[in-house]
């Protein structure tokens, strides 16, 4: 899901005296943009785990590396004004997406190099900085770019393109990095997996800069009525933390995910580790069929089906029921490391019923961070929450490596199980009106 930035003080349906309403044709840009936005995201977060599990690095240093690459999300509701207040939200976007080619293409350059980890990790870092300003200047672009109607019937558009770009990062990525990993090797293979992407990334930087099209209230931000715009920034945060039971907010914004955060982490390197270190030994191809279709497809169809029952009944009749939903079904991964079933559609099965669970009580986050934005700082607020959600998943990934390494994998999945009791203490604290996450509500978090 792509996090909102801070809309600008002029609505999108006005144009200035003067200017003209240049928006474009939407299906021209709208599908691509959201796509562009979707694909560095699932890299750095988890099609890096899988790349460097198969370039033989600890689960130790995976979940720490690849966690530390959450922090542009986390951090940039802070440098969101910049965007703001310096050129276009155009000009940011064909940026962003050449430095995003730039940053795929050094992950490749550096993947056949001796100290590979090191030179792969800045790029990585480039790709995260870039990948996170992009999502600031896309979702800011798409409020200017289309008129408020448009803005409401492309929100399932943009989700779809969204969810396709998860699936080509985390299926078809990694599907081919397989396949070419017997004719290249595994290095070469991932390298020329990144250079591909590179490629890719620059059409489609070229692209936007000309499909794009150039509304007239595009333009930099440096005053606002109320006076300078960093201290309507400075107190847009305080505002957020002046909020009634601002400690249960956090609490559930951190801790919701705590087992999730972990389980994500290791759950490609379990499905990848030899069976002798307790994991279930599959190929790089089926892992990506494994996550990268049948698991997106049913995390997509369960959070369609969670925002249609918060539809009818509301966020406060579906909390507990989603709260078991993304914890409980973290047990599959108990089965599978205790069993270790040879049978692929044993393990699909498994994946079917977390990733389904996962999408349909991840709903109530949504739903949750909707809830507590209302009011004058919608748009920013929503996306302290978001940073909320990101920091919520980096710490506890952070250590999830660690803790595998000294438990085993089947001691580690008992222990997520454990995990997931914060989540529920944390969904005791908070309080949610009846009436709420009904209709356009659940619609927006679908």
């Amino acid at each position: 899901m792509a996090p909102l930035s801070e809309a600008t003080s002029t609505t999108p349906s006005e144009v200035p005296p003067g200017g003209t309403d240049s928006r474009g044709k939407p299906w021209y840009w709208v599908p691509s943009l959201y796509f562009a936005e979707g694909i560095p995201n699932v890299i750095v977060v988890t099609v890096s785990v899988i790349m460097f599990k198969k370039l033989g690095i600890s689960n130790t240093k995976i979940a720490l590396y690849t966690s530390w690459l959450y922090l542009p999300w986390v951090i940039k509701p802070f440098w969101s004004p910049l965007v703001e207040l310096v050129r276009t939200k155009r000009w940011w976007i064909v940026s962003m997406q050449l430095l995003i080619g730039a940053g795929l293409a050094g992950v490749g350059l550096t993947l056949p190099s001796d100290n590979f980890l090191q030179y792969s990790l800045v790029f990585l870092w480039l790709l995260a900085f870039s990948s996170a300003t992009h999502d600031i200047a896309a979702d800011g672009f798409y409020m200017l770019g289309l008129s408020e109607h448009d803005q409401t019937w492309f929100v399932g558009i943009r989700s779809t393109f969204y969810r396709a770009a998860m699936i080509t990062g985390q299926g078809l990525l990694v599907i081919l990095a397989g396949n070419l990993e017997g004719p290249l090797g595994i290095a070469s293979a991932w390298a020329m997996t990144f250079y591909i992407a590179a490629g890719f990334f620059l059409a489609l930087a070229a692209y936007h800069g000309v499909s794009l099209p150039k509304p007239a209230l595009d333009q930099p931000r440096r005053t606002t009525e109320g006076g300078d715009f960093l201290s309507e920034s400075l107190e847009t945060f305080a505002a957020f933390f002046r909020k009634k039971e601002i400690i249960s907010i956090l609490a559930f914004l951190l801790l919701y995910r705590f087992a999730e955060a972990q389980l994500a982490k290791m759950a490609s390197p379990f499905l990848l580790d030899k069976r002798s270190l307790g994991g279930l030994e599959l190929g790089t191809t089926e892992v990506g069929v494994v996550y990268g279709t049948v698991g997106i497809a049913m995390l997509t169809l369960g959070g369609i089906l969670g925002g249609l029952a918060a539809a009818q009944k509301g966020l406060r009749f579906w909390l507990w029921g989603m709260a078991f939903a993304i914890n409980l079904p973290n047990v599959v991964y108990v089965f599978l490391a205790y069993a270790q079933p040879e049978s692929l559609a044993a393990v699909n099965l498994a994946v079917v019923l977390e990733q389904f669970g996962y999408g349909f009580g991840f709903t109530a986050y949504m739903l949750f961070s909707l809830y507590i934005s209302k009011g004058k700082h919608e748009t920013a607020h929503y996306a302290l929450c978001t940073g909320f959600m990101a920091l919520g998943m980096m710490l506890p990934g952070m250590a999830a490596g660690w803790i595998q390494e000294r438990l085993g994998y089947q001691h580690f999945f008992l222990w997520v199980m454990l995990c997931t009791i914060p989540s529920f203490v944390a969904c005791w604290f908070i309080t949610v009106d009846a009436s709420f996450g009904r209709r356009e509500d659940a619609e927006q978090a679908a």
